[in-house]
């Protein structure tokens, strides 16, 4: 619990200190009809995933959640904070670090044995990015490498312990997606996505489609 005080400690001091970068306050929700992570789905039926960012410059720091429409709900509420260096030609390295926390498995947000911290890092490339993280409290590796086709992305990604089905390191994640704006009037459009995901370790097929607001 020690690490998620530190996380919003640095967060808001990074906060004050950047008064004089341009600022941003950003809100969202997006509604899925599965969640879907890292090849792995949790809860049943449509998820509703909630999002608070603050961004000043390449700084980032946020709350994003999941909740679930059913009785296994799967609640998440997480915090996160990151920070993104522009390397030109597109190209961009971004350092994020995440705490993951799960209210649904009946614990209060003080019980650090319900967050789990994750350090991460990802590199763009153009139409290529690369993804690193590690969870320090399962030890859970997970690496994946997307390649961006004007609006379809191809992903492959790859992790042990929790992602995969005997805890070896193995693919776990391959798949597809889309996304197109649906004009709704002149002047509002509504954001859809779908993906098509294979986690070959679980032996199970998904496909999520959701809508952003």
């Amino acid at each position: 619990m020690r690490r998620t005080f530190t996380l919003l400690i640095v967060g808001l001091l990074a906060v004050t200190s950047l008064t004089t970068k341009a600022q941003e306050w950003s809100t969202g929700v997006d509604l899925y009809s599965s969640y879907v992570w890292r090849g792995t789905k949790f809860g049943s039926g449509p998820a509703l995933q909630p999002s608070v960012k603050f961004s000043a410059g390449g700084f980032a720091i946020g709350a994003w959640g999941s909740y679930c429409f059913s009785e296994n709900e799967a609640m998440e509420a997480d915090l996160y904070a990151s920070y993104g260096f522009n390397l030109g030609e597109n190209s961009s390295l971004t350092f994020t670090v995440t705490d993951y926390y799960f209210p649904g498995a009946g614990s209060e947000w003080l019980d650090g044995d319900f967050h789990f911290f994750e350090p991460a890092v990802s590199l763009g490339l153009g139409k290529f990015s690369l993804l690193g993280a590690y969870m320090t409290n399962a030890e859970d590796i997970y690496f994946e490498a997307g390649l961006k086709l004007n609006s379809v992305k191809l992903f492959a990604g790859a992790g042990d312990g929790a992602y995969t089905s005997d805890g070896d390191f193995s693919v776990c994640n391959l798949g597809i997606g889309t996304s197109k704006e649906i004009k709704i009037t002149d002047s509002f459009s509504l954001p859809v996505s779908g993906s098509v995901i294979l986690n070959p370790s679980t032996e199970q097929f998904h496909i999520v489609v959701g809508i952003s607001l």
